[in-house]
């Protein structure tokens, strides 16, 4: 019998918590565009940016990957969950980041559910991530699910 019912920490499940803040700099701009390869000006030449009418260094949209890796999330305590991991990952740019913005993040669990296909049953956990910068605007929100492949529950009683 496959498991249907999901045991996990139910309490997390729609309630905000926060999740780190991050310093975005000039240099953590600069390095994010040599690991990437990106050659923009807008996102390396903090002149070419304030000509284009940025008031700053802008970073490229998906250097909030770096920062969802760095997140602080509970754990969700997931039962017999034997192997985990990564299942995808979105992000969502809603306004420009800039060297010198001070970003401060807040997750939430969004989902727990499971699917069983045809190598067993999967646990999906699904977490969302806001990025507030100083000013207070949302600057991005992160959508990441984590898979686990689950042990099959032997039937019970008669």
């Amino acid at each position: 019998m496959v498991q249907t019912h999901l045991d996990y920490d139910r309490s997390l499940l729609g309630k905000d918590l926060p999740a780190g803040s991050f310093d975005v700099t000039k240099e953590s701009i600069g390095s994010y565009c040599a690991s990437v390869g990106e050659t923009n000006p807008l996102f390396t030449d903090e002149k070419a940016a304030r000509v284009a009418g940025h008031r700053a260094l802008l970073a490229p949209p998906m250097m909030c990957n770096v920062f969802i890796r760095g997140l602080n999330r509970p754990d969700v305590k997931l039962q017999d969950a034997r192997m985990r991991m990564h299942g995808g990952q979105t992000v969502e740019s809603l306004v420009p980041i800039y060297a010198g913005d001070k970003l401060s993040a807040v997750t939430r669990l969004k989902d727990v559910y499971a699917k069983t296909g045809r190598t067993g049953t999967m646990a999906f956990i699904v977490w969302e991530t806001e990025f507030t910068n100083q000013l207070g605007q949302r600057v991005a929100l992160g959508r990441e699910s984590f898979m686990a492949r689950l042990q099959d529950q032997a039937p019970t009683g008669a």
